[in-house]
C-alpha cells in the first residue's frame, strides 16, 4: 500500500513542505544523487502550490538535503538535515511521542527560568526579549517561518536566568523543536502570540509568578494539542 501523505493546509506553507519532503526521501528510499519529481508533481502530491514546494526546496537546498541543476532537476544530497541535533532526537521517528516527551522537560523546567529571568534581567536583556517577541509575532503573522526568533527568545530568556547549566540546557533542548515544530505551532498561532506577550509583558515588570505561569500555560497549549492529535489519529 502506498504511503499516503498529508495534504498540507496551504497556511502552513513550507516548514511543513519542508518535513513532508523529507518524510517523501526516506518513506519512498529516495537515494542520494536520484532525481526528486517535478514541482508540479510535488505540488500535487503534498496538495500546495508549486511557489510553497518551490521554497521549501530552497530551505532543504540551505540544510544540505537536496541540491538544484539547472536545466537537470532536484537531485537528493543527502537524507540527513545539516543542522545541529546535540541530543539526536532526528533518529526517533515517532515525533508525536517525541514531542510530548520534550514538552515534559521543558515544563519541568522553563517556567522557573521564566522566573529567575525576572529577578536578574537588566535593562537592555528585557528590551532584547521584548524585540524577539515583536520579531517572532511579525514573522508568524506574515506566514513566514518564525522557528529560528522563537528558539532566540526563549534562549535569551534563558540567559537572562543567570543559571550558566539552563543558559548552555535549554537552547540544547529547544533545538529539538525543529524536529517537530510544524505539528503544533503553526496550528496555535494565537495562542503562542498571546502566551510569548504574557511572559514578555510580566518579565518586563519584574512579576516572577506572571512570567512562571505564562510559561506554564504557553507550554501547556502546545502539549494539549499534541494530545489533540494524538487521539485523533
Amino acid at each position: 500500500m502506498a504511503y499516503q501523505y498529508e495534504k498540507v493546509n496551504q497556511k502552513l506553507l513550507v516548514p511543513q513542505i519542508e518535513d513532508q519532503l523529507m518524510m517523501y526521501i526516506n518513506h519512498e528510499d529516495v537515494s542520494v544523487g536520484s532525481k526528486l519529481p517535478s514541482e508540479y508533481k510535488l505540488a500535487e502530491i503534498f496538495g500546495v502550490g508549486r511557489s510553497t514546494v518551490r521554497e521549501a526546496v530552497k530551505s532543504l537546498v540551505t540544510k544540505g538535503v537536496l541540491e538544484v541543476h539547472r536545466g537537470s532537476g532536484t537531485f537528493v544530497k543527502s537524507k540527513e538535515l545539516s543542522i545541529d541535533d546535540p541530543l539526536g532526537l532526528a533518529r526517533f521517528e515517532d515525533k508525536y511521542r517525541l514531542a510530548m516527551e520534550l514538552f515534559d522537560v521543558r515544563i519541568l523546567l522553563e517556567p522557573d527560568v521564566a522566573s529567575a529571568a525576572c529577578e536578574n534581567a537588566t535593562d537592555e536583556e528585557k528590551k532584547q526579549i521584548l524585540n524577539l517577541c515583536d520579531e517572532v509575532e511579525k514573522l508568524y503573522l506574515e506566514g513566514k517561518n518564525h522557528i529560528q526568533k522563537d528558539m532566540e527568545f526563549h534562549a535569551c530568556i534563558a540567559r537572562c536566568s543567570r543559571n550558566r547549566v539552563i543558559e548552555v540546557l535549554v537552547p540544547v533542548i529547544y533545538t529539538g523543536v525543529t524536529t517537530f515544530a510544524n505539528l503544533t505551532n503553526r496550528k496555535l498561532m494565537k495562542e503562542t502570540i498571546d502566551t510569548h506577550r504574557e511572559i514578555t509583558n510580566a518579565i518586563l515588570r519584574g512579576d516572577s509568578m506572571g512570567a512562571k505561569c505564562a510559561m506554564i500555560m504557553h507550554l501547556t497549549y502546545n502539549r494539549q494539542m499534541i494530545i489533540s492529535m494524538l487521539e485523533s489519529k
